[in-house]
């Protein structure tokens, strides 16, 4: 009887678990671009990885249909497309290392961040601006310099 209870009592309480769990499974499958001002994700977080690894694909998912990109001395307002290519031809040209955040700021529905790029034997200072629309945040500008 006394064994029964046990039993009873582990079920009770971890039916809770068992859902808090499967809440954080699901929220982790989520897509990265369904970060919304009200989730507490941090947003940065996806959008650094992708920066470390060089990968311009994933991180043009993150570009606003038309954004400002700054790599090196060029600037232009550019398309999703063409800021893609402009990324993807850098990160060919200087292979990353490592990327780290050093600050970042934000206010209702924007976010702001400064980094640390190591790419191709040099270091790079990264910002980053984002806005969001159509709740679900997006990279307005980007910009790429030599420290």
């Amino acid at each position: 009887m006394k064994l029964l209870k046990i039993a009873v009592l582990l079920l009770v309480l971890a039916g809770p678990v068992a859902s808090a769990q499967n809440y954080k499974l699901q929220k982790a499958s989520q897509p990265s671009s369904l970060v919304t001002p009200e989730s507490g994700d941090d947003v940065f977080i996806p959008i650094s990885k992708y920066l470390a690894a060089g990968n311009a694909e994933a991180l043009s998912a993150w570009f606003a249909d038309n954004l400002e990109i700054a790599v090196l001395t060029k600037e232009s307002d550019a398309s999703r497309a063409q800021a893609r290519q402009i990324v993807k031809t850098f990160f060919d040209n200087y292979t990353p290392r490592s990327f780290n955040i050093t600050h970042t700021a934000g206010r209702a529905n924007m976010k702001y961040a400064l980094g640390t790029l190591k790419a191709g034997g040099e270091t790079f200072n990264v910002t980053i601006f984002l806005s969001c629309k159509d709740d679900r945040y997006k990279i307005q500008q980007l910009k790429i310099e030599r420290l």
